[in-house]
C-alpha cells in the first residue's frame, strides 16, 4: 500500500523521531504548520493502512512507525522500476545516470557500489 504525499511527509517526521506525541509531530513541521486536526486525520488513515500504531498514556497517544523507512522506499522504488521502466533495472539505471546531474565523482561512487555488490554475490 502506498502513502499519499502528505502521509509520506508525516511518516518521514515519525521515522526521524522514532516515536512521538502529537505536539512532537507538529513541532517537526516548518511554518506554516498544519492544523492538529489534519495531522490527527493523517495518523488515523496511516494507522488503518498499517503504517503506524500508538500507545495510550491517559488521553495522549504516542505514535510509532510499524514500517521501516528502508522497507517502504525499497518497495516504492521497485514499484517505480516495474511501472515506468518495464521491470528493467538497467533501463532505470540508464535513465538515472543520464537524466540526473550526477558528477563524475558521484558516478564513480555508484560504479564502486555496484562493483562491490557484484563481488558479494
Amino acid at each position: 500500500m502506498k502513502l499519499s504525499n502528505s502521509e509520506e511527509e508525516l511518516m518521514n517526521h515519525l521515522w526521524k523521531l522514532e516515536k512521538a506525541f502529537m505536539k512532537d509531530l507538529l513541532e517537526a513541521y516548518p511554518e506554516p504548520k498544519p492544523a492538529t486536526t489534519t495531522i490527527a486525520t493523517l495518523l488515523k488513515r496511516m494507522n488503518k493502512k498499517g503504517f503506524v500504531n500508538y500507545k495510550l498514556y491517559g488521553k495522549s497517544r504516542e505514535y510509532y512507525p510499524l514500517v521501516k523507512k528502508k522497507d517502504y522506499f525499497s518497495k516504492y522504488v521497485n514499484g517505480l522500476i516495474k511501472q515506468f521502466f518495464n521491470d528493467s533495472a538497467s533501463q532505470f539505471a540508464s535513465f538515472f545516470t543520464k537524466e540526473t546531474n550526477l558528477s563524475k565523482a558521484e558516478l564513480e561512487e555508484l560504479k564502486k557500489l555496484i562493483d562491490n555488490e557484484i563481488k558479494n554475490r
